[in-house]
């Protein structure tokens, strides 16, 4: 790969962000005019934010061109269209995306669209009257993953780059490898050896990328790509990267329209590197600005108890001061210790007034089984929610006539051997031996009184 400064680069490596929008720190709120490689505030080093002309006047609807009754229109029509642009569930609301200067050509696996699913038997055992599942793990790649990246990769396609890269536990990996695919792009993916799940393992190495397993932890892959993409053309794609957010954020925009336009009292989501409930709450934001819901949900994050940084801070610190661990947990998508969006997630907590708790991994697979039983599969970190949400329930943060809606983060076959390892503690669920006839089968069925 060719160390030579890539087109659209300054000398010292840093990107201009484009017109149409701009980009400001979320630590000393400066306005950015160069973006650096490691996609961070050049004065203090923190992370960054797009903002949008139509911002400026938060909240306030009057003085923006964005009429909500036709946003809603035009974004219902384009559901009728056989465009690639339309049919995607996040550049459907491309109003709310101003990020390329070539907005028709973006590199699209047709992510988005994700079903929301009522939990009839879970709101019953919790006394609640209305709980549902937005399911992200129905995503191209199987994870919500995609819905960042299809903006991330357009924008480093468009800058002129070949290579992209990122650290991961697997989702990002599987995600930005496919669609690195799809831009005839180049990707690098650092993971951390025997922690990542053979299913997130399988897409990474068959969409193509060069993969370098690590002795160490994902926050040591982190590390390690940092100091890559200070030396080499690569693109960074983790969860820092701001346009990532932008398109995740327009989860929070499909949820809306799913619900008539009426947002729920709770969302709930699990915790890792904070990038996906950092989104949610900045596009809940965006939405009440316009006037297009009338009030924002109450945003919680749940974590692993063996991965719970967050936690620690909000309980210990009163979410000034980040607390990283030493992460172990059987969720592997939330298996981090030293999150890099904390900031904005403790900024999502107090804007929203939601709540942060822990869940242990027994916690985690019993919710995972719940999910099952109403057929619903999902991988263990996304479990976390369910499991989060018993305890809001217990501790009155959630009341009987909230309306709550899980995401689900990842599906189901991202992790299949945790889901073989749960069975084995349930006999019933394990194959059986028969022979290979009807009467073997028939008199299997007789012990289950079909």
């Amino acid at each position: 790969m060719s160390k030579r400064k890539l087109r659209n680069l300054s000398n010292d490596g840093a990107a201009p962000v484009p017109q149409g929008y701009g980009m400001h720190c979320i630590g000393c709120r400066s306005t950015v005019s160069q973006m650096t490689p490691e996609l961070r505030c050049p004065e203090c080093g923190d992370l960054l934010e797009v903002i949008y002309p139509w911002l400026a006047q938060r909240g306030d609807a009057q003085h923006c061109d964005l009429e909500p009754s036709t946003l809603k229109t035009v974004w219902r029509e384009r559901r009728l269209s056989s465009k690639v642009i339309d049919r995607s569930g996040v550049w459907r609301f491309r109003e709310l995306l101003p990020i390329l200067a070539r907005p028709e050509d973006p590199v699209s696996l047709i992510e988005g669209n994700t079903p929301l699913y009522a939990l009839h038997a879970c709101a019953s055992r919790l006394g609640l009257k209305r709980v549902l599942a937005k399911h992200q793990g129905m995503n191209s790649t199987g994870s919500f993953k995609d819905t960042g990246m299809t903006v991330a990769i357009s924008v480093a396609r468009e800058q002129g780059f070949r290579w992209v890269g990122c650290a991961s536990t697997g989702n990002t990996s599987a995600s930005m490898a496919a669609y690195a695919a799809r831009a005839g792009m180049r990707s690098l993916v650092l993971v951390p050896e025997g922690r990542i799940a053979s299913g997130k393992l399988a897409q990474t190495l068959e969409y193509g990328a060069v993969t370098c397993m690590m002795a160490t932890d994902f926050d040591g892959c982190v590390r390690v790509m940092s100091e890559i993409i200070r030396r080499a053309p690569v693109y960074l794609l983790n969860s820092v990267n701001p346009f990532r957010v932008e398109g995740q954020k327009t989860a929070a925009i499909e949820l809306a329209e799913q619900l008539d336009w009426a947002a729920p009292d709770h969302v709930i989501v699990p915790g890792g590197n904070l990038g996906n409930a950092s989104a949610l709450g900045k596009g809940f934001e965006e939405l009440v600005a316009l006037a297009l819901i009338k009030h924002l949900p109450k945003i919680s994050i749940i974590q692993a108890a063996g991965a719970n940084p967050l936690v620690r801070c909000v309980r210990e610190t009163a979410g000034e001061k980040l607390i990283p661990v030493r992460a172990e947990t059987r969720a592997t998508a939330i298996r981090i210790g030293n999150p890099a969006s904390w900031k904005k997630a403790v900024e999502v907590l107090r804007a929203t007034g939601g709540a942060c708790e822990d869940v242990t991994d027994e916690e985690i697979a019993q919710a995972k089984a719940e999910l099952a039983a109403e057929g619903i599969g999902c991988e263990p970190a996304s479990a976390a929610t369910l499991a989060g949400l018993k305890k809001l329930v217990r501790s009155g943060f959630v009341q009987p006539d909230d309306s709550v809606v899980l995401v689900l983060t990842g599906h189901s076959l991202k992790d299949p051997e945790y889901t073989l390892e749960a069975q084995k503690g349930q006999p019933a669920n394990l194959p059986i031996a028969a022979e290979p006839s009807a009467d073997s089968v028939l008199r299997i069925l007789e012990r289950f009184s079909y």
